[in-house]
């Protein structure tokens, strides 16, 4: 039987544009904030890295925090759309803060701003707005195609947002006059962009009734569970527990990948170098995004493409690191963006794996948590992004990297090759192995059956 259509085309991209703003704040700082702070604000790279790991703490307890206040809100304009449109004022004004450090501050004075600023953007306002953003994919829709094409549609405008962040920051930094001010002036012409889009794309959608998700299994209403009732729950789903992992993951690869300004300035010797390997990553990665609803629903289900995804992108990787040592940039981008398509159906279909393991919850526990379900997206991205910028924060410090240092020492030089080359391909494989775990979509069909 065909599935009901919920959405056009204008709701899609309404949606999907959310990730621009999401993007914004995300982009920004996880490619610029760290060398923002080590070679224009002076700060040590290594208290930096452990700053931002406390940081995260706050995160871990903020996402499930908000995910079921997200699950317990009634309001006319529905459960995730009121946390998503307010939110992003809070991120807006913090992400500003966290680019406006003075520099004539004592240096105590400077790890106090950057950390409350970087606290409260992370743990409160983003999270609180991504987590909203999330879980409007099992709140607009019932129909899984949709929810698919949504996940794909929201990655293109994600990934294309980063490349042109990455792309043009350090110029457009440089053309507001550089150094603190230019930084500062930066970030607060993209926090007004991200409010902008993130305001419209709240306005884009419409959550359906409650009546209508009760007529499904897969979007029941929430009823009111206890934070611990809710952990117990979320534990016994070992699907649940498996896409926490990849999240985590994804974001210690993208901790990596964001050492490559370092990477392109002191060992590629050309700054410039960093737009051209975003271009090369990000452009078959929404290529990838736009083929992933058609190989998904010719391939029934995502579980094949997901697996087979990752493994060429593992393999992809170990290619970029050989063609590194090669002295080959050519081969290096090739192989960067062979490894990116490879990962793409997995970004463009993570929405919609977490809708089933929200099924699944519900077919084994008749429990439904749809937002605190969605809460391990924003958790992972907190917990994973926080331990990999903390790494690579300790890592560049013990290096014995000197801010702004024409040449290097050759420790550092070392270090920022395995970093940058050596902990993506890793990373991949790890992910690659839990992917062939995640068989979710089957589970959910031998439950149906039986009931």
């Amino acid at each position: 039987m065909e599935e009901k259509i919920y959405l056009r085309w204008y709701n899609k991209i309404g949606y999907g544009s959310g990730d621009i703003a999401g993007n914004v704040v995300y982009a920004l700082l996880s490619t610029f904030v760290m060398i923002y702070l080590t070679d224009t604000v002076g700060l040590n790279a290594g208290v930096v890295g452990t700053l931002m790991l406390f940081s995260k703490l706050f995160d871990g307890v903020s996402d499930i925090f908000f995910g079921s206040m997200i699950d317990k809100t009634r309001t006319r304009m529905g459960q995730a759309r009121p946390w998503m449109l307010w939110g992003y004022f809070g991120c807006a004004i913090t992400l500003a803060a966290v680019f406006a450090i003075p520099v004539n501050l004592g240096d105590f004075a400077k790890y106090a701003w950057f950390f409350i600023s970087y606290t409260l953007l992370n743990a409160v306002f983003y999270t609180a707005n991504n987590i909203a953003y999330s879980a409007l994919t099992a709140l607009i829709t019932r129909n899984g195609s949709e929810r698919v094409q949504m996940g794909s549609i929201r990655f293109i405008f994600a990934f294309a947002t980063s490349m042109l962040i990455q792309a043009v920051t350090v110029g457009f930094v440089n053309a507001m006059g550089g150094g603190a001010a230019g930084w500062r002036t930066v970030a607060i012409i993209y926090a007004v962009i991200g409010l902008a889009v993130n305001s419209l794309s709240v306005l884009s959608v419409k959550e359906l009734p409650p009546e209508e998700l009760a007529a499904d299994a897969n979007t029941a209403p929430e009823e009111r569970y206890s934070f611990l009732e809710t952990m117990k729950t979320l534990v016994k789903n070992r699907y649940y527990l498996i896409i926490c992992c990849v999240y985590i993951l994804t974001q210690l690869y993208t901790a990596t990948l964001n050492m490559g300004l370092y990477f392109m300035t002191y060992v590629l010797l050309n700054e410039n170098l960093l737009g051209v390997f975003s271009m090369a990553i990000n452009i078959p990665l929404i290529c990838g995004l736009l083929l992933t609803p058609m190989i998904v629903k010719k391939m029934n289900g995502m579980y094949k493409i997901n697996l087979a995804g990752y493994t060429a992108a593992a393999a992809a990787r170990g290619l970029v690191l050989v063609s590194a040592y090669l002295h080959n940039l050519p081969l290096m981008l090739f192989f960067s963006g062979v490894a990116a398509l490879g990962m793409s159906p997995l970004q463009g279909d993570l929405n919609a794996l977490i809708a089933s393991c929200s099924e699944y919850t519900f077919l084994t526990e008749h429990k439904r948590m749809d937002g605190t379900l969605y809460s391990c997206t924003s958790l992972g991205v907190k917990i994973g992004g926080g331990i990999g910028v903390a790494l690579s924060g300790w890592l560049l410090e013990a290096s014995g990297y000197i801010p702004n240092a024409a040449n290097q020492p050759d420790s550092c030089i070392q270090m920022l090759y395995f970093m940058y080359l050596w902990l993506p391909m890793i990373i991949n494989l790890v992910i690659a192995f839990l992917l062939s775990k995640l068989k979710v979509e089957q589970a959910n069909l031998q439950l149906q059956v039986k009931t």
